[in-house]
């Protein structure tokens, strides 16, 4: 990510100084990607309560529309990204001009998507069967346009932009007629309806053994237009459509063509929170209200929009853009406030650590297949799973590889963090 700097005043750190919050919240954000999650999910099979039953729940995506605290991670980092934006070009342009920031955007965004390409299997597997567009490419490109409208554009012009995204994006979905049937394969792990409608797919290739989804695509002529279920709206039909390769729910991709134009509006709400926290004019803690204040008007009004255009963040619908924003800006206030305001800084270093590396860790997560769990397990897998789970307590031998995995990952971190060694993309 672009690195976070700010400048000089009483209520800002110096310039040469890195706002630690921004770096310990992104680190907390992956945190529960790289193992996090993991340890809840043991815990909640090995003693079932309330509290693990609470947190199982959050830490699994809504099946479609609603939203759970898993749903925040991806859109939090889009917004992490967009804050550290402000501080990494604002003092490239003020040190080396526009045009030096402009060449920082394509070249980062480039090795971005290059990386994202290679996440998911690069050229491991023969055309058609590869994914062009996925989380990590749409980082890139969110990176991407937000970086140029940071560059090119003034506050004020980038709220126009930002809305009219979010405005744009909902007029698409709402307006344009698509084709009366729904492009939705339901995997192991997803709950279909009890009973499939008559212009679902997959009840027609059942009914008929046709299985060219393409051809009975294609002659359907009956048009619909404001729907907003799976498969069933106007972002899955374009890619299904216009999406070459690989497409991650077989017939569309959650992070496909239309569903980018929103997300590049969470990476200017982000944006937006980088400038009121790089402003020399206002206090510390009128920029914590502020970001309170914020965050909960993009709550509120982010669910009350989703009564008309549901909170989905498979496509990423504009509601779901002012909640996981609004609740972005929450967190962000949180830690502005507990680590770069009171200076309780001590217990957030191991995030830092996490965060000031996010894009590494990532990616060495994807390279060793199983997670940081698949090192766990060679640590306290085996005989030693066995003993637990026998003579302790059943899944405690899990719980054990889940935390060598994440003490792991934390001795890796800690160690490009002490070396000096960062992957800034």
């Amino acid at each position: 990510m672009a690195d976070t700097t700010t400048t000089a005043n009483p209520a800002s750190p110096p310039a040469s100084q890195r706002l630690m919050s921004l770096d310990a919240l992104r680190g907390f954000d992956m945190f529960w990607i790289i193992g996090a999650d993991a340890l809840v999910e043991t815990l909640q099979k090995m003693t079932p309560s309330p509290p693990t039953n609470f947190l199982g729940y959050e830490l699994e995506h809504a099946d479609w529309q609603g939203f759970h605290f898993y749903d925040l991670i991806f859109p939090l980092f889009v917004f992490m990204m967009g804050a550290s934006v402000v501080f990494s070009l604002s003092k490239l342009i003020q040190t080396e001009g526009r045009a030096a920031a402009v060449k920082r955007v394509f070249q980062r965004s480039i090795l971005m998507f290059v990386l994202a390409l290679i996440y998911s299997g690069g050229f491991s597997n023969a055309w058609p069967n590869i994914r062009l567009l996925g989380v990590l490419n749409r980082i890139a490109l969110c990176y991407f346009f937000g970086g140029l409208i940071f560059i090119y554009f003034r506050p004020r012009a980038m709220v126009g932009i930002a809305a009219a995204l979010l405005l744009g994006y909902w007029a698409i979905m709402a307006l344009i007629p698509i084709r009366d049937i729904r492009m939705a394969r339901y995997k192991p792990d997803e709950h279909p309806p009890a009973v499939l409608a008559d212009n679902d797919v997959e009840k027609i290739i059942q009914q008929t053994g046709n299985s060219n989804a393409a051809a009975i695509y294609f002659a359907t002529t009956n048009t619909v237009k404001g729907k907003y279920e799976m498969g069933y709206n106007v972002a899955n039909h374009f890619d299904f459509e216009h999406l070459p390769g690989r497409r991650w729910d077989t017939y569309w991709d959650p992070e496909g063509f239309l569903s980018t134009i929103p997300a590049i509006a969470t990476c200017l709400l982000g944006i937006f929170s980088g400038l009121l926290l790089r402003s020399t004019k206002i206090e510390d803690q009128r920029k914590v209200l502020y970001l309170v204040f914020f965050g909960f008007a993009g709550v509120g009004f982010g669910f009350l929009w989703g009564t008309q255009f549901p909170v989905i963040k498979k496509i990423w619908t504009s509601s779901y853009v002012l909640v996981a924003g609004g609740y972005s800006a929450l967190l962000l206030g949180a830690f502005y406030y507990i680590i770069d305001v009171r200076k309780w800084q001590k217990w957030c270093q191991p995030f830092v650590w996490i965060g000031m590396n996010s894009i590494t860790i990532y990616m060495v997560k994807n390279f060793l297949g199983g997670g940081f769990s698949k090192l766990g397990s060679r640590l306290a897998g085996g005989d030693i799973k066995t003993f637990l789970d026998d003579h302790v307590a059943k899944g405690m031998g899990d719980l054990l590889v889940t935390i060598a995995g994440l003490l792991i990952a934390f001795w890796f971190v800690n160690f490009l963090y002490r070396k000096k060694i960062f992957l800034r993309v």
